[in-house]
């Protein structure tokens, strides 16, 4: 999570070293993503954001910055259907609820589900992360 100053300045330290030139736009869409704690949101909403803004950043800007800020390791990109993407600024271990009727992640806590796997992973391989997504229609 990113708030006003130090914060801030922790994420532009992070793009440099991530190889991406803190521009003004990158900062800007920075500050809109992360100044707010943890959350989950798509690209149009950012777009949105930065329209009310009335500042000149493209929508394909933010969208290559939300996938380089992903690629980055800053973000974690939760594909909830097959063309429909959000992103998640929490980092840490956990799952997701989506309520379909709504399209909205809920976060839940990684120690809440237990997932278990069979001794032998194929292909010599190592578990480098686990998606679960519990899809809730309301009744």
């Amino acid at each position: 999570m990113v708030s006003e100053g130090s914060n801030l300045s922790f994420i532009i330290n992070g793009l440099i070293n991530a190889g991406l030139r803190p521009t003004r736009q990158r900062k800007l869409l920075a500050k809109l993503v992360f100044s707010n704690g943890n959350r989950h949101f798509s690209a149009e909403e950012i777009c949105r954001a930065v329209r009310k803004l009335r500042v000149g950043v493209s929508r394909a800007t933010v969208y290559n910055t939300l996938n380089q800020f992903t690629q980055a390791g800053f973000l974690k990109e939760v594909v909830v259907n097959a063309g429909q993407s959000l992103f998640d600024t929490n980092l840490d271990d956990h799952y997701h609820f989506y309520h379909e009727n709504e399209g909205a992640l809920v976060d839940i806590p990684g120690s809440e589900i237990e997932v278990s796997m069979a001794d032998d992973i194929p292909f010599k391989s190592k578990i480098t992360d686990v998606d679960v997504i519990i899809r809730l229609q309301s009744a």
